[in-house]
């Protein structure tokens, strides 16, 4: 093809001036950047955590950012930002750039259980998310102060019949899976306890080992090693069966609640406006990722079930985890602001 030359130095200044705003405009256009997406990542990658360090959350971020850091070859940064359930985080996230370099790391919480509880939320778990991958499922563990005079659930249960409101169960928080088995579990058991919610796992295992409140629901990777220590008595497993990380608790179903199941999922997630090479990018990345064998046994050393679904079959999922969920907060009456 022959390209035509300007004539003069006027013709020539035009032509350049013309040659460099269309190559701007084509160079800044995202995804024309990344249409490769072999060129995916060339930077730094942030996940946003909704909760405080320490808890199961945070254990499991770190866990997927030093593995991601290592199959990417760049440095992932694990970013916490608390508050109200997880909603502050879940916001930001959703509002950050729509590049692949800020990922979300959401939870059975911001993505299948707050959008029902609270009236006014700033994000939309449906819409503002694109599911990447499920990493990984874990069973609640109901652990008591050991120095409490129920030893099993059964005593629990009597005891709290026998001394209506003098049982507190602590949550890490309002409308999370950690206080909504408590209350699924105070209602199929008809006891009254009430709820004391923390800002997080770490402050919630805090005041139970002092003894401050009684009971907790929480996730068991934040629980096991207090449980292990003596710290913490384990009184049952809120999964269908039991866990092979802990196979002498029973089940809460097994241990006198029937049918009684709550199990936290956790997964990665990027902006909906994500351009699709680079979503199809970080996805391959994270199949990767979750293929890794010391990956896979540091989650089920936390007592979780590494997942190997792709997005797609997440996004089946968390479907599914709506419905149900909304069916439990209606039924509990629950709302919040």
């Amino acid at each position: 093809m022959k390209i035509a030359h300007p004539k003069n130095r006027r013709q020539a200044i035009l032509f350049s001036s013309i040659s460099l705003l269309a190559m701007h405009a084509i160079c800044s256009n995202p995804s024309f950047s990344q249409t490769n997406n072999e060129a995916y990542p060339n930077r730094p990658i942030n996940i946003i955590v909704p909760y405080p360090p320490g808890g199961t959350t945070d254990i499991l971020a770190r866990i997927v950012a030093n593995q991601l850091a290592t199959d990417s070859g760049q440095s992932v940064i694990v970013q916490n930002k608390a508050g109200a359930g997880g909603n502050v985080g879940a916001a930001i996230a959703a509002k950050s750039a729509a590049d692949g370099y800020t990922l979300f790391l959401g939870t059975v919480g911001t993505q299948a259980i707050n959008y029902w509880l609270y009236k006014n939320l700033t994000y939309n778990p449906n819409s503002d998310f694109a599911p990447v991958a499920k990493i990984a499922a874990f069973p609640n563990l109901l652990v008591s102060n050991p120095r409490e005079p129920y030893k099993n659930v059964s005593e629990l249960i009597s005891y709290a019949k026998k001394n209506p409101g003098s049982v507190n169960f602590a949550s890490a928080g309002t409308g999370g899976s950690t206080h909504l088995a408590g209350e699924l579990f105070k209602s199929m058991t008809q006891i009254d306890i009430r709820h004391i919610p923390y800002k997080g796992s770490s402050a919630v295992v805090s005041d139970l080992i002092g003894g401050q409140v009684q009971i907790t629901f929480d996730n068991l990777p934040s629980v096991i090693q207090h449980v292990k220590a003596g710290k913490l008595r384990a009184l049952g497993i809120t999964s269908e069966k039991r866990s092979n990380t802990l196979p002498d608790i029973p089940t809460i179903a097994e241990a006198g609640v029937p049918g009684f199941e709550v199990m936290s999922w956790f997964g990665l997630f990027t902006p909906t406006q994500t351009p699709p090479d680079v979503k199809l990018r970080i996805e391959s990345l994270m199949k990767k990722v979750m293929s890794n064998k010391d990956l896979i046994e540091k989650i089920r050393e936390q007592g979780g079930e590494p997942s190997s679904m792709s997005s797609a079959e997440f996004a089946k999922f968390i479907e599914q985890e709506n419905k149900k969920w909304k069916k439990v907060i209606e039924k509990s009456g629950a709302q919040l602001d």
